[in-house]
């Protein structure tokens, strides 16, 4: 769906870190989306994903619920968030793909840990070290600042907050419902029953409703 979007609006997508699991399904992916206005899309996407769907094993016609977690960060640059070299760890890992399969023999994926917080991130999808370290010092950046940003808000008392909320990614904002060609967003009341069209990148109506209503 996010594919499809940046695609539709001349954005591009650069993978940092992407994980697979046995079943060939995506078990976590870590990317930057680049181009103008790229956050302003994509702000309102932080939160649990609901599916709802028939697998194609399910013979029985019944439906399974899952859920994906987003989190979406503006670009932060390093410099802009104080990062103390004595509070992170960092580690090394050989690189794997689909199903446990090692991509590389060397130690090129890099693990860091930001201690006081217990923040993670992991990057593997470049060959150096170095450019993993770097990239997963961006991510450690833009999360940590996305933190204190959400710390302040909350600071200033609830009479304050925005009307549409972003940072809680433990809430549950939509439901994309296979059988019924439907998808609800549940922040605003939001319903379109053409999901098809949504998971193909046409998330317009959703992002222009989330944006009508913030403006309220």
């Amino acid at each position: 769906m996010y594919t499809r979007f940046t695609e539709r609006k001349g954005l591009k997508i650069e993978i940092f870190d992407s994980n697979f699991s046995e079943k060939s399904g995506i078990r976590s992916v870590i990317f930057l989306v680049k181009g103008k206005g790229a956050y302003g899309f994509l702000k309102y996407e932080s939160g649990v994903h609901r599916v709802q769907r028939v697998p194609e094993t399910e013979s029985q016609g019944r439906i399974h619920t899952s859920a994906a977690t987003v989190a979406a960060f503006p670009e932060t640059e390093i410099r802009e968030v104080k990062i103390d070299p004595k509070e992170i760890k960092i580690d090394t890992f050989c690189s794997s793909g689909a199903g446990g399969q090692s991509v590389n023999t060397t130690y090129s994926a890099v693990r860091v840990t930001h201690l006081p917080t217990g923040i993670v991130v992991s990057c593997q999808d470049e060959r150096s070290q170095l450019q993993n370290k770097e990239r997963a010092l961006k991510v450690m950046a833009a999360r940590l600042a996305e933190q204190q940003e959400r710390e302040q808000e909350e600071a200033m008392g609830a009479e304050r907050r925005a009307k549409i909320k972003t940072g809680d990614r433990s809430e549950k904002i939509r439901t994309y419902n296979f059988p019924q060609n439907r998808l609800t967003d549940h922040r605003i009341g939001f319903t379109s029953r053409n999901l098809k069209e949504i998971m193909d990148g046409g998330l317009e109506p959703v992002i222009e409703a989330l944006k009508a209503a913030q403006n309220l």
